[in-house]
This record gives structure tokens, sequence and C-alpha cells, in this order.
């Protein structure tokens, strides 16, 4: 009976002490903090509209009766495309990064310009349709991060793909009503904005952004030849755009792990020989 006593009491100290030496376990570490470094790539969609003040003018095909004016296009449609960044976060509230983009867009608009000569006159009509396709942007980004929340500013070099048709509805610079011409321009200018972005998981977040964009001035030269005096004279026409836009897009990013070797492994003493004699 004793015997079992004994034994029965040295289970019980051993199994406290193994659960006093568990309490002294030093706790597991802290995850590590968030951080917006590292490449990301996303897709985004929203909506845009332009502002397209035109100036021009034109003679008639036979008369050189010089008409002119101006007018004002305002494409608008849905834009949506894909972005590549790379951001680099030094301290706890400071984001710094650089982003390329791509949007497909259907901006498109079309005005009807009655043609008047400067003694009011009037000579039937020229149709205009403009339109946006494809756009590209180059930014550099810079934010404040409260954790998971970032506000940042963006601003770079923009570049989109132009078309205007112009229809001589009339003929009057043609001599051929109906008779159309497509120009098609690719406009680089300057883009800046901003935004904010909420990182929903480590690795997942959504933003929502707004950007001007300015490519400045592009004529066109649709009709026939642009000097009057050759001969046969022939009718022309030269139109000078000037070309901004904005755009309102939501959009989503997936940030890549950045890739941190792994600490080096525990130094191992040498192993100590012992001699007998």
């Amino acid at each position: 009976m004793c015997k079992q006593f004994i034994l029965a009491s040295a289970g019980v100290i051993a199994m406290t002490g193994s659960t006093f030496a568990a309490d002294l376990a030093p706790p597991p570490p802290p995850p590590p903090p968030f951080t917006w470094s590292g490449v990301y790539l996303g897709g985004q969609i929203g909506y845009a509209w332009g502002k397209d003040n035109v100036s021009w003018s034109g003679t008639d095909a036979n008369t050189l009766d010089i008409v002119g004016g101006s007018f004002g296009e305002g494409p608008q449609g849905v834009i949506g495309g894909a972005h590549l960044g790379y951001n680099i976060q030094p301290n706890p509230w400071f984001v710094a990064g650089i982003e390329a983009s791509v949007d497909g867009t259907s901006l498109r608009k079309t005005v009807v310009v009655p043609l008047a000569d400067i003694a009011g006159g009037t000579f039937g009509s020229m149709t205009a349709t403009s339109n946006a396709g494809v756009q590209g942007s180059v930014r550099g980004r810079l934010g404040i991060a409260f954790d998971r929340a970032l506000l940042y500013g963006t601003g770079g070099v923009a570049i989109t793909s132009f078309n205007t048709s112009y229809f001589d509805t009339t003929g009057f610079f043609t001599g051929v009503p109906g008779t159309n011409a497509t120009i098609s321009n690719t406009r680089a200018g300057f883009t800046f904005g901003g935004g904010i972005e909420y990182a929903v998981t480590d690795n997942w977040s959504v933003r929502a952004e707004y950007r001007y964009s300015n490519f400045g001035h592009t004529s066109d030269y649709p009709f026939a030849n642009p000097n009057a005096f050759v001969l046969p004279p022939g009718g022309y026409v030269v139109a000078q755009h000037y070309l901004n836009e904005s755009q309102v897009q939501v959009g989503f990013s997936y940030r890549f792990d950045m890739m941190v070797p792994p600490p080096p492994p525990p130094a191992v003493p040498p192993a100590q020989t012992v001699v007998t004699k």
C-alpha cells in the first residue's frame, strides 16, 4: 500500500512539473505588422467623361465661301482595364510607389455642326463623331497609411487614342454629298488625381480613385488639301481640338508576398572530446 502511494505521489509531482514548465514556455511571436510593400496586380472599372472644344474653319468646294465657328463635344462612357504596380513602405505611415495602367473605353459623342458664312448664309450641316479607344498611363503614387487604409495621390503621363469622323452631309466641302473622313490621333498628356485603398486581407485590397487627364491640342484636316490656292481649289476643313477627361473608377488589387530569406540556423557549439586516462 505504501509503495502504491509513493508511486502515485511521484506521478502527480511529475504532472505538476510538466504543467509548470508549460506555463513558463515563451508565448508565440506576434504576427508581423501589415505592410503595403510589394508588387501588385489588379483591375478597375468606372465611368469617364471628356470635354473636347473644337475650333474649325473651311471653304466651299467651288466658290471658296469661308465658313467656321466652334463647337463642343463631350464624349462619355464606360472605362475599364488592368493595372500593375509596386509599393514600398519604409515606415508605418509613408507609402511610395509606381503604377502602370491600361484601359479600354466606350467614350463616344456625335454633334451636328451647322455651316454658315460670315454674312449669315447657311449651307447645310456637317456631322462630327468623336470616340476614344484605348488609354494608358504611367504614374507615381504617394500615400499616407493608416494601417490597412491608404490615402494616396497619383500623377504622371497619360496616352490615348482619339478618333474623329467627319461627314460632309451636303457636299459643301468636297462637292460630293455624304463624303466622310476619319482622322485618328494618338495623344500624350498629363494626368493626376487621388484615391483611397483598403486592404481586406494581407494580399487583397479594394480601391476608389478619381483622375483628371489633359491631352492638349491636335489639328485635323479631314477634307481635300488645306491649301486653298491649289488648282482646282477644292474645299477644306481645319479642326483644332483641345481634349481633356475626367474618370472615376473602382478596382481591386492582389499584392504578392515579398520573398524574405529565412533566418540563419542557430550556431552549434563544437563537440568536446573527453580524454580518459
